[in-house]
């Protein structure tokens, strides 16, 4: 059985939307149950759950919680599921109605980790753009990682992957950038992985980033929890024994991970986070394999970090 899990808040508008694409999936025979988690919404997406649990004929599982963020959210859908695989779907998101049919072969075959890429919309569904797919037969999730890290930009992205039960994440409750913490990691720990050639989820586009927010002591909490985040990836890598060679991509794919919002910042907030790279020393987490990564190297020693 698949469970599909849906945190959803203030979702009113877009939650109906999301289930009907898990409803409608075509040419397949999986069973599945739908599990949504209403995290302390104030509209009426209370309402709007209730009505879609009444109207169809299916599996649907409806649970309410105090507004804790999307980790918690996401790991009680875990804790109330019966499935062997997880997959996630945002509550303003949705999935092509062909996913449980590309999938289908590969779960029965029983691989930990299926992953598929987005396909940018706006709200009403016009497509923006698709994320390139990097498609490869079973790999381990070593090699797969290895193969990934420096491609495929949203790596760390939960909602494009079926996950088995048995390396199911842990989100870290209360913190920001719990996609980050969890996936890389969860890939590591997968024993057998393989990315398909489909574009499966529609990514609904806001004008909303995570770190382009005018309110300023939210993100610094951002920042906060991304560098504690990467220093947490760093320490529980330690118990996966990775190889030389795999534990040095990690650390390249962290430190790239927290230079990417530097351009975002400005002000006290650019400060603080600069401070705190430069007492990490992150370029000594870089590699130099050619000369364009010896040149980065060079300029980030250059301005202290």
């Amino acid at each position: 059985m698949i469970s599909f899990i849906i945190p959803a808040y203030n979702a009113e508008k877009t939650l109906e939307r999301a289930v009907n694409s898990i409803i409608n999936q075509k040419d397949n025979n999986f069973e599945y149950e739908i599990i949504i988690v209403n995290d302390g919404s104030t509209d009426k997406t209370n309402e709007v759950a209730k009505q879609i649990i009444e109207k169809y004929n299916k599996t649907i599982y409806y649970f309410e919680q105090e507004n804790e963020g999307p980790s918690k959210a996401r790991n009680t859908g875990i804790e109330k599921s019966k499935g062997d695989y997880i997959i996630f779907v945002d509550s303003d998101d949705y999935i092509s109605d062909t996913l449980l049919k590309d999938i289908e072969r590969h779960i029965n075959n029983g691989i930990e980790l299926i992953k598929w890429n987005p396909i940018f919309v706006t709200n009403d569904g016009q497509e923006i753009g698709r994320e390139d797919c990097y498609p490869f037969d079973v790999k381990t999730g070593i090699d797969a990682f290895n193969y990934l890290y420096g491609r495929d930009k949203i790596i760390a992205t939960p909602c494009t992957y079926a996950i088995k039960r048995t390396i199911a994440p842990i989100f870290p409750n209360g913190r920001y950038h719990e996609d980050f913490a969890v996936m890389p990691l969860t890939i590591l720990k997968a024993k057998t992985m393989i990315f398909i050639d489909k574009n499966e989820y529609y990514y609904v586009q806001t004008s909303n980033s995570i770190m382009r927010n005018t309110d300023l002591k939210k993100q610094r909490k951002k920042l906060e929890d991304l560098l504690y985040i990467s220093e947490e990836m760093v320490k529980q890598s330690k118990e996966l024994k990775l190889d030389n060679y795999t534990e040095d991509n990690l650390k390249i794919f962290i430190t790239n991970s927290l230079l990417a919002v530097l351009p975002d910042l400005s002000g006290e907030n650019k400060e603080y986070y600069e401070t705190e790279l430069k007492k990490r020393k992150i370029s000594k987490n870089l590699k130099i394999r050619n000369p364009k990564q010896l040149v980065k190297k060079v300029l980030l020693k250059l301005k202290g970090f």
